[in-house]
């Protein structure tokens, strides 16, 4: 009798997936009712008058395992794809950052994800805002496995926003309203990514690449980087994703949001806007099969090396990992590969790494990188690197 009601929820269950599943498809199948239109204007490399897309060649559009796009969205949600297990809870301790830092110190604070606060200069600049449980429309997609490391009410006033595109791990609507509301402060991204936040009363400036804002004796520089963005499936690249320079006195801040590596050019561009003290460069969601080490629109640890010499930062932490489950690698895949990587390139322990979240950390004043050395297979194929999973 047990088995025969297991088998009946057992049946049940794949009927529901394959439900979201044909949902999906025919989201997909019937655009005119879920398209938006969040920007007009002229054509340019990377605009061809409708949609944005990726100048240096376009690599984010097949599916991250090279397979049929509702086959992967199938495996992933039954986790049927052997995936390594995650943790369903991490804990975190949130720290309750000061008001200001004045003059040349830096105190950054990894929140999670892409989340980061940064202070300095007397100015509290924060990257990608995420405070929801979830990261999806609705209530739905993955769930938050590690909370917030500062908690929403402990957030000091915030002057600047960053806001790199609009997927929703990313992109947080009830975040930026909260912000919003409260501080008024000066949100800056791409093009098109203003129309839908003004749909829910949050003002914001939104530029092409290359464009300066200025923000109380900073400039932030929109740069580019390579990725794409959608709210609703057929709204795809309706609007521009970017990466972020902060021009200061002290050295300057690099934000790279959300992307892959493509030609890596866009690292030396962002580079030319003066020394980078400190990057901020995405380490996970890279591996969608086993052995995965990249794909079009994420890097992993190995191309964020690459992404750390191009820029010639003094100093980088690694993001866009241990918060939200959005791919196949292990939890701590991402720390481990990255400090792999860094000894492989002969990079002085410390000079791009992780942090604990929720935990504020001092970043040093700006020095020249050390020279690297180039990432040879060998060291790569190492027993501990291909103990990852």
């Amino acid at each position: 009798m047990a088995s025969a009601i297991g088998r009946v929820f057992k049946w049940l269950g794949v009927g529901v997936l394959f439900l979201i599943v044909g949902l999906c498809l025919a989201i997909v199948l019937v655009p005119p009712f879920l398209d938006r239109i969040y920007y007009r204007g002229p054509v340019s490399n990377h605009f061809d008058g409708q949609r944005f897309f990726n100048p240096d060649g376009e690599d984010t559009l097949r599916p991250p395992a090279g397979r049929s796009r509702g086959g992967f969205l199938l495996r992933y949600l039954t986790g049927s794809d052997d995936r390594p297990e995650w943790p369903e809870h991490v804990a975190v301790t949130p720290s309750r950052p000061p008001a200001r830092v004045e003059g040349q110190r830096m105190l950054v604070t990894w929140i999670g994800h892409a989340s980061v606060l940064v202070q300095t200069a007397g100015l509290n600049i924060l990257t990608d805002p995420v405070w929801s449980e979830t990261a999806g429309p609705l209530g739905f997609g993955p769930r938050r496995v590690a909370a917030p490391g500062i908690r929403f009410e402990d957030l000091p006033k915030i002057d600047l926003v960053l806001v790199s595109h609009n997927h929703y791990d990313h992109f947080d609507l009830p975040t930026l309203k909260r912000l919003w509301d409260r501080d008024k402060p000066v949100i800056v991204t791409g093009l098109g990514n203003d129309a839908i936040m003004r749909s829910r009363g949050i003002e914001s400036i939104a530029r092409d690449w290359g464009a300066v804002v200025p923000v109380r004796g900073a400039e932030v520089v929109v740069t580019r980087n390579h990725h794409w963005d959608s709210r609703w499936f057929t709204d795809r690249n309706r609007a521009l994703w970017s990466s972020f320079v902060v021009r200061m006195p002290g050295g300057n801040l690099f934000f790279a949001g959300d992307t892959g590596l493509g030609d890596g050019k866009w690292t030396a561009e962002a580079a030319r806007y003066g020394p980078i003290r400190l990057a901020l460069i995405p380490i996970g969601a890279f591996r969608f099969e086993p052995g995965q080490m990249g794909i079009g629109s994420h890097i992993g640890p190995i191309d964020a090396t690459k992404v750390f010499a191009g820029l010639g930062a003094s100093h980088a932490i690694g993001i866009h990992w241990g918060t939200f489950r959005l791919s196949y690698e292990a939890y701590g895949t991402p720390p481990r590969l990255l400090h792999e990587t860094m000894r492989c390139a002969g990079y002085p322990v410390g000079l791009f790494d992780t942090v604990t979240i929720g935990r504020p950390i001092e970043i040093p004043a700006y020095a020249p990188q050390p020279k690297a050395q180039p990432l040879g297979s060998d060291c790569l194929a190492s027993p501990a690197v291909r103990a990852l999973r």
